[in-house]
């Protein structure tokens, strides 16, 4: 394996990481905005009010994109043997 084929493999690895957790952060910042926000206009500043509603979105959003994640580290990983069988010697 030469140097140019492990930084390749880094940065895929790096890619395919943001790809399936962006789902799951970009909820979780948008509940997370949404309960500030109306905790700011309550003006109540109870820290489990954040943390719980995120929580339960998360999950959520973990059992609909689920699929579709395993099914995409599935595929990387598929790649990334048989891109590893070739390289071998």
């Amino acid at each position: 394996m030469t140097q140019h084929m492990a930084v390749d493999l880094t940065r895929d690895v790096l890619t395919m990481t943001i790809i399936i957790a962006s789902p799951m952060l970009v909820i979780g910042l948008i509940v997370g905005l949404m309960i500030s926000i109306i905790q700011t206009t309550t003006s109540i500043q109870e820290q489990t009010l954040t943390f719980v509603p995120k929580l339960f979105a998360i999950l959520i959003s973990v059992a609909i994109f689920g699929p579709w994640m395993i099914r995409m580290m599935t595929e990387y990983v598929t790649l990334l043997i048989t891109t590893m069988s070739r390289v071998a010697p």
